[in-house]
């Protein structure tokens, strides 16, 4: 059997196979945050085609953190309902759920929350700020967010939580130089700007037990002039290492990034070559740490991800868009049909999500359309 199909654990989780649903906004919620049958139905949807471990798409922590329209909230306990449902149906599947926690900092959307951006120094565009420095008394009020929200996952029956460290958002941007310019101990050398990290992770830690897993998502490097490098990505991951955390997911990029390096690159991945984007981040990764590796990435190929475990670059395969266009791919595979996913990464799912309109693979219904 494929290393692939393994059984393995992560803390006290126990996963059927090692490919992960890397966590993607669906905008399926409804406008307070609070989970729709539509968007569980999707949930179950990836359950029945047996992957591994699901990770919601970025679930806000906090009013003012909320990033897009329809994005699923954890910031109050009249959310729990739905997203117990969330969870007993993805359990009745057979799937297992983590949710990840997240905050948008400076890329909020002020115009959904009405309220103000929050990051950690200000940052501008050409129009002005878009938002203002968080306070001392507001960082801590959000770290005790996150484990609030943590506590609000534990109890509506989610399998662990993940951190959002990545892509730019608010912990990212602590973790980043080009928006982190702090003179305080939250600022300036890569040891002070994860603190708010490492503090989020006893934050939660505190709150769910010892025997709860957390994962943290985290970006290799930024792909900005002045962000986040390599080498910063390496100690912040020892740093986590040492607090005790489950597994570590490696992306890269933002919202600043030119849209070649961006997180959902554009351009179809015609050779094995142009997959795994942060592979050469891994290699150096694995080098440095012991905690388990969930690479995401541009990653296509039934072979490719088969290499990335048996040469032990990864320890589990994370795939976003792959499973927007086919939710059935890694049954399909396990079945002994690996060719590789039809995904174009053209990210024409994601206009319909900026509609409000959900999460859909719009080549495929137009390629149906056309075959009809």
């Amino acid at each position: 059997m494929s290393k692939l199909f393994e059984k393995t654990t992560i803390n006290d989780m126990t996963l059927a196979n090692r490919f992960v649903r890397s966590a993607t906004w669906e905008g399926m919620a409804d406008e307070d945050g609070s989970c729709t049958s539509r968007l569980t139905d999707l949930m179950v949807e990836l359950a029945r085609g047996e992957v591994g471990l699901i990770i919601t798409g970025h679930t806000y922590v906090r009013r003012e953190g909320q990033a897009g329209i329809r994005q699923l909230g954890v910031y109050d306990d009249k959310l729990l309902p739905g997203l117990s449902k969330m969870t007993e149906a993805v359990h009745k599947s057979g799937g297992k759920i983590v949710m990840q926690l997240a905050h948008a900092g400076c890329h909020a959307a002020a115009h959904l929350t009405e309220l103000e951006p929050l990051g950690p120094s200000v940052m501008e565009n050409k129009k002005g700020p878009i938002c203002r420095e968080i306070t001392l008394k507001e960082i801590q009020e959000i770290v005790n967010a996150f484990g609030e929200g943590a506590v609000r996952a534990q109890k509506a029956g989610f399998d662990g939580v993940q951190i959002h460290g990545a892509h730019g958002y608010f912990l990212s941007q602590f973790l980043s130089p080009f928006y982190n310019r702090r003179e305080d101990e939250y600022g300036g050398s890569i040891e002070n700007r994860a603190r708010i990290v490492l503090e989020v992770f006893r934050s939660i830690r505190a709150a769910v037990g010892d025997h709860f897993p957390i994962l943290i998502k985290i970006n290799s490097e930024d792909f900005v002039e002045g962000g986040q490098t390599q080498e910063d990505m390496l100690q912040a991951v020892a740093m986590l290492e040492k607090e005790g955390i489950d597994a570590i997911e490696l992306s890269g990029g933002s919202q600043r990034s030119k849209p070649a390096l961006s997180p959902v690159r554009v351009g179809k991945l015609d050779s094995e070559e142009k997959e795994a984007y942060y592979r050469e981040a891994a290699r150096r990764y694995k080098k440095k740490t012991g905690v388990p590796l969930m690479l995401v990435g541009g990653i296509r190929s039934y072979d490719v991800a088969e290499k990335l475990t048996d040469e032990g670059i990864a320890d589990y395969i994370s795939l976003c868009r792959p499973l927007i266009r086919e939710p059935h791919l890694i049954r399909r595979w396990k079945a002994g049909d690996t060719r590789k996913s039809p995904c174009l990464s053209d990210n024409l799912c994601f206009k319909p999500t900026m509609k409000g309109q959900g999460l859909y693979c719009v080549t495929e219904e137009r390629e149906n359309s056309a075959s009809a």
